[in-house]
């Protein structure tokens, strides 16, 4: 996702965050809010932002749930007829609110109701008597389950060394042979996002179609998908045309389609440095992007958010807290990455990831992020204790009962 500069950073370990508790009409989440401001990139019709509380509130808001947030089993109160969440927000004291035509409990400024989702995506509409209209669509993660993608960024030096060493086999390649192995004991399932080029004279042109079969044979664990043209520059696509990134795209694409053929290409699930025009969401998602994942963080020294996509503010940080969040418009669900193996000594990954599964908002998807250059020991940064980060990862989850998916199959690795 990033280049060294920026892989150098740990990503920070998320504080325990406050348990769901159970409510009269559902699971509340009772979570402070910080202000957000509304921001111009915010999507359309969106409604469901954090606001500034003031002493006197005349403003008519759903505060929770977010629009696009997707819910699922340990986010409500499972119901013979679907999920039952419950639904908050502020609204002047003294009003008569109702939350999906029923009347909301009041708390001074505070309102609280319920809604039933029994399909993919669902309506929230919260009124006032003055027939004052508020509206949130939200999904329904209806099959659920605990589980974990794992996605590898900066691929190019394993395509490189199997060009230049002729091998009988993909996996007499030291790399891949460990992500076999990691997929044998657990049944681990990988991403590998490719560079066209690795900046000197190799390009993925110059890799041969020979291992088309066996490419072919894995299929089902291990897939290829576009990162960047190259490691450098930094953030290449912040600013960059979109058209910039969908030839990028393309050629990668192409090139993967020609040597390991359709069962084995993915479309992107993380752009280099994750951040993009928003104007390529809808392109990106043309092109069979689903999910794709970001750090959805807060830059150090600017406190400015960062690889998200140019996600606005107020959904960045609600993705901050969550597993993901779906922008209507372009079709795209944003994921949240959990941990990055490559900045997280060993002894801290467990203690990085238990907070993690731990919270309901959090722990039903665990994102999994890491970096291949950090396997080689040509590399400058290589770390020797590489592998052993990744499989202790992979190994704490699969105790835990998480199952391995690729996110962009079906609706977030489950059912279509």
């Amino acid at each position: 996702m990033s280049n060294p500069t920026l892989l150098a950073a740990s990503l920070p370990r998320r504080a325990f965050l406050q348990a769901v508790a159970l409510g009269a009409a559902g699971v509340a989440l009772r979570d402070s809010r910080a202000a957000v401001a509304s921001d111009p990139k915010t999507e359309v019709g969106q409604t469901g932002l954090s606001a500034a509380r003031s002493t006197s509130v005349s403003e008519f808001k759903i505060e929770e749930p977010m629009q696009g947030a997707v819910m699922h089993h340990r986010l409500g109160r499972v119901l013979p007829k679907g999920l039952e969440i419950e639904v908050s927000g502020i609204a002047p004291a003294g009003a008569q609110v109702l939350v999906q035509g029923r009347p909301a409990a009041r708390d001074g400024e505070r309102f609280r109701g319920t809604a039933l989702l029994s399909s993919r995506e669902t309506e929230i509409v919260a009124t006032t008597q003055d027939r004052s209209a508020q509206r949130v669509r939200v999904l329904w993660d209806r099959h659920s389950r605990k589980r974990y993608r794992c996605v590898i960024d900066d691929n190019s030096f394993f395509l490189r060394d199997i060009t230049q060493k002729g091998y009988a086999s993909l996996f007499d390649c030291f790399y891949l042979k460990m992500l076999r192995d990691l997929h044998t004991r657990f049944g681990a399932k990988f991403t590998l996002n490719l560079y066209y080029t690795t900046a000197d004279e190799w390009n993925l042109s110059q890799f041969p179609a020979q291992y088309r079969g066996e490419w072919n044979d894995h299929a089902d664990w291990l897939r290829l998908a576009f990162h960047a043209y190259a490691n450098e520059p930094a953030w290449p696509y912040e600013d960059a045309p979109v058209e910039k990134l969908l030839a990028d795209l393309d050629l990668v694409s192409a090139q993967i389609l020609r040597f390991a053929g359709p069962k084995v290409y993915s479309p992107p699930v993380v752009i280099h440095f994750g951040m993009t025009r928003p104007e390529a969401w809808k392109p990106l998602y043309q092109r069979g992007a689903r999910v794709l994942g970001g750090y959805f963080s807060r830059s150090a020294p600017t406190g400015k958010w960062t690889v998200n996509y140019r996600l606005d503010d107020a959904r960045s940080e609600w993705l901050s807290r969550h597993d993901a969040i779906k922008d209507f418009p372009s079709g795209i669900i944003f994921s949240k990455v959990d941990i990055v193996v490559n900045s997280t000594p060993l002894e801290k990954i467990v203690p990085t990831l238990e907070p993690v599964v731990a919270d309901p908002r959090q722990g039903e998807i665990v994102d999994v992020l890491t970096h291949e250059q950090y396997f080689w020991p040509f590399y400058e940064r290589y770390l020797p204790d590489h592998p052993q980060r990744l499989e202790r990862a992979i190994e704490f989850l699969t105790h835990l009962g998480y199952q391995p998916v690729f996110l962009q199959d079906g609706f977030l690795g489950g059912p279509a």
